[in-house]
């Protein structure tokens, strides 16, 4: 998904900057891609709800049926184990901002997670060595990255590279 979005990208007329927004899993995938590859054009990078330390949730539920048939095979890459993906992967190396939320609609697996979270990862396994900001957001994960506030945190990040004015 990443190459396809980055050709994407360069095919319009003018970009010579291509900034990242990601949710949940996406994080994951932006940071691995940058790990492999170089990108001349890359400007900031926001993450919302990111399980950047890998998430308990996975490790304690990964053996529930239908755990494969919702999260998909790299569901089982994101936990805390030694087939963490989020793990494996070094702290950020280019402009990074990471928008956690602390409301969950998630009881049973917010009883697994470390308190805050979001209902699908910890307030804490968000976190990532060598982001330029961070902030809690009062919601879930699920619903985050459409409610106004996480919204506007993210254009302001963009814009300046911090949350705040």
């Amino acid at each position: 998904a990443v190459p396809e979005g980055i050709a994407a990208c360069r095919a319009q007329d003018g970009v010579e900057t291509i900034h990242f927004v990601t949710h949940s899993l996406g994080g994951i995938l932006v940071r691995k891609y940058l790990s492999d590859h170089d990108l001349p054009e890359l400007g900031r990078v926001v993450m919302l709800g990111p399980p950047n330390q890998g998430s308990a949730a996975v490790d304690e539920l990964r053996d529930v049926p239908g755990f494969d048939w919702l999260n998909g095979p790299a569901g089982r890459q994101l936990g805390k184990g030694e087939n963490s993906v989020p793990l494996k992967l070094g702290p950020a190396d280019f402009e990074l901002g990471v928008i956690a939320g602390n409301r969950t609609i998630d009881p049973i697996t917010s009883a697994i997670l470390d308190d805050p979270d979001d209902g699908k990862v910890s307030v804490a396994d968000t976190r990532l060595d060598g982001m330029q900001d961070f902030i809690v957001v009062e919601h879930s994960h699920a619903f985050m990255m459409m409610m106004p506030r996480p919204i506007e945190l993210t254009l302001q990040f963009l814009s300046s590279g911090s949350f705040s004015n």
